[in-house]
C-alpha cells in the first residue's frame, strides 16, 4: 500500500504587499504563489529587501496582504479579524534573529512566558519548559539568565520558547544571523533534527546560501517575486 502525498498546509495565492512611504508606494511583494506541504523544511533565500521577511510575516498572520489570499490549514487568514488572526497564530512558533529574551528572567522563565500568556497552568508550564530546554541541550542552563548565556545558547532558549506551546508550524527569520559559523551550524543541525523527528512544518528566511544544505526545499526571491524553487533529493 503506497503512502499518500503530504497535504498542502500553507498556501499563498497572488499575494501582494504595498507600503506607503510618504508619497511613494513601495511594492514589497508582487504576486507571490507558494505552497508548503506538511513536514516541509523550506528556506526562503534572497538578499535584503527582496520581500522574504514580509512574506514570512504574512504567512505568520502578523500582517495582512494588500491583495491575494493566505491559507493556513485551509482557512484564508487574510480575511480574518485581528482576534481570528491571533487564533491562527496559536498554531505557529516564531524564532527571530534577535533572540527577544527577557533579561530579568532565567532560561526557564523565558520559555514559560508564552505558555503563561496562553493560560497553561503553572505546573504544566514548568514541566513543559524543562522538557523543551532538555530538547535543545540546555538542561544544565535552566536557571541562567540571558546575560550568562552565549549567543547560541540564547537562540536555543528562543527555540525552546517557540516550541513550548506545541505549534504545528515553526517560522524563523534569520535564526543564525547573529552567530559565528560553528554556532550557526549547531543551531541548524538542531532545527533539522526537530523537523526530522517531529515532522513539524518549518519555514526559514535567510540570506545565507550555506543554510540551504539543511532544508528540504529552497525558494529564491528577488524584487518581491519568487524566481526559482529547488527541492533536495
Amino acid at each position: 500500500m503506497t503512502e499518500s502525498a503530504p497535504a498542502t498546509v500553507l498556501q499563498t495565492i497572488a499575494v501582494r504587499k504595498t507600503y506607503q512611504m510618504g508619497e511613494v508606494n513601495v511594492e514589497a511583494l508582487r504576486g507571490v504563489d507558494l505552497q508548503v506541504k506538511e513536514g516541509d523544511f523550506v528556506a526562503i533565500l534572497g538578499p535584503s529587501g527582496c520581500g522574504k521577511s514580509t512574506l514570512l510575516n504574512l504567512i505568520g498572520a502578523l500582517d495582512v496582504p494588500t491583495s491575494g489570499q493566505i491559507f493556513i490549514d485551509g482557512v484564508d487568514v487574510s480575511t480574518l479579524s485581528e482576534n481570528g488572526r491571533a487564533e491562527a497564530r496559536a498554531k505557529i512558533g516564531f524564532v527571530f534573529q534577535f533572540f527577544n529574551l527577557i533579561h530579568r528572567f532565567d532560561a526557564i522563565g523565558n520559555v514559560e512566558l508564552g505558555m503563561s500568556i496562553a493560560g497553561v497552568p503553572r505546573r504544566e508550564r514548568v514541566q513543559r519548559a524543562t522538557e523543551m530546554l532538555k530538547l535543545v541541550g540546555l538542561e544544565d542552563r535552566v536557571h541562567h539568565r540571558p546575560s550568562e548565556l552565549s549567543g547560541g545558547q540564547q537562540q536555543r532558549v528562543a527555540i525552546a520558547r517557540a516550541l513550548a506551546n506545541r505549534p504545528r508550524y515553526l517560522l524563523m527569520d534569520e535564526p543564525t544571523g547573529n552567530m559565528d559559523s560553528k554556532n550557526a551550524k549547531d543551531i541548524l543541525d538542531l532545527i533539522k533534527r526537530i523537523n526530522s523527528e517531529s515532522k513539524m512544518t518549518m519555514i526559514m528566511v535567510t540570506h545565507d546560501q550555506s543554510l540551504t544544505e539543511h532544508v528540504t526545499r529552497t525558494i529564491r526571491m528577488l524584487d518581491g517575486r519568487i524566481v526559482s524553487e529547488e527541492a533536495r533529493a
